[in-house]
C-alpha cells in the first residue's frame, strides 16, 4: 500500500489548541470548511446545520436586523462573519450589528476583510441552554465588552437577551412581550413572535419602533458623531 501523502499544513480538528495565528494559517489552508471558531484557545466546529433548527431561525434574525440595519446608518450587519475579538477568540457569530467607526463604533474592518475588536450585538443561534454559545464563548464575549448579546436557544426555544451592565451581563425581560436594545435605539424584538416564527407580526412592531423620536435622534446622534471629534 502506498503511504498516504500527509498535508503539509495540519488540518483543523475540533478540541486543538491553537494560536490565533495558527488557528487562521490552517483555516486558511480548509477552503471548503464553512465554520470554525477559536474560543478561549480551543477550535470548534460546527456539524451540518439543520433547516428547522438553525437555517430558518437565523434567516428570521437576519431579516430582522436587516431592517434596523436599512434604517439606521452609521450601523454595519453582518452574517457569520469571523471576528477577531482577543489573541484566544475569533469567533464566527451567526449574526452581528456594530457601529461604524467613524459613528463612534469599536471594532473596525481589517485590511485582510475580518472585523477586529468587539461589535456591540452578537446573536446566536444555539442548541440549548448547555452549548458553548451560553458558557464560553458567553464568557469570551463578556469579557471583551460585547454590549447585548442574543441567544435562541433552539431545544427549549427561549430566546435570551443579555445586556452588559457593569462587566456583567444581565437578562433583558419583555415589557408587553418586547425588548428594545439599550444600546441601539429603535432595535425591538417581540419575542413570543419571533419564538412562533411569524416574521411579519416581529418586522410590524420593529417599523413602529423605528418611526420613533428616540430612534431618529439616535440617527443624528451617530452622524453627528465625527463631527463633534
Amino acid at each position: 500500500m502506498p503511504t498516504p501523502i500527509k498535508p503539509s499544513i495540519p488540518l483543523l480538528e475540533n478540541g486543538d489548541c491553537l494560536t490565533q495565528a495558527e488557528f487562521e494559517r490552517r483555516y486558511r489552508a480548509m477552503p471548503q470548511l464553512k465554520k470554525a471558531e477559536l474560543i478561549e484557545g480551543m477550535v470548534f466546529m460546527a456539524a451540518a446545520l439543520r433547516a428547522n433548527s438553525h437555517g430558518n431561525p437565523h434567516a428570521l434574525v437576519i431579516a430582522w436586523l436587516g431592517v434596523y440595519y436599512a434604517a439606521t446608518p452609521g450601523t454595519y450587519l453582518a452574517d457569520n462573519t469571523t471576528v477577531r475579538l482577543d489573541m484566544d477568540n475569533e469567533p464566527q457569530p451567526d449574526a452581528l450589528l456594530r457601529i461604524e467607526p467613524a459613528a463612534g463604533g469599536r471594532s473596525r474592518i481589517t485590511e485582510d476583510d475580518y472585523i477586529q475588536g468587539a461589535p456591540e450585538l452578537i446573536v446566536e443561534i444555539a442548541a440549548s441552554s448547555a452549548a458553548y454559545d451560553m458558557n464560553v464563548k458567553l464568557n469570551a464575549y463578556r469579557r471583551n465588552a460585547v454590549q447585548d448579546y442574543i441567544v435562541w436557544q433552539m431545544v427549549e426555544n427561549r430566546i435570551l437577551w443579555l445586556h452588559l451592565v457593569e462587566g456583567q451581563y444581565e437578562r433583558l425581560e419583555p415589557s408587553q412581550g418586547l425588548i428594545e436594545s439599550p444600546t441601539f435605539p429603535g432595535l425591538v424584538l417581540a419575542v413570543e413572535a419571533m419564538q412562533q416564527r411569524e416574521l411579519g407580526i416581529v418586522l410590524a412592531q420593529l417599523q413602529k419602533s423605528l418611526g420613533t423620536a428616540a430612534h431618529q435622534a439616535y440617527i443624528q446622534r451617530l452622524a453627528s458623531y465625527g463631527r463633534a471629534c
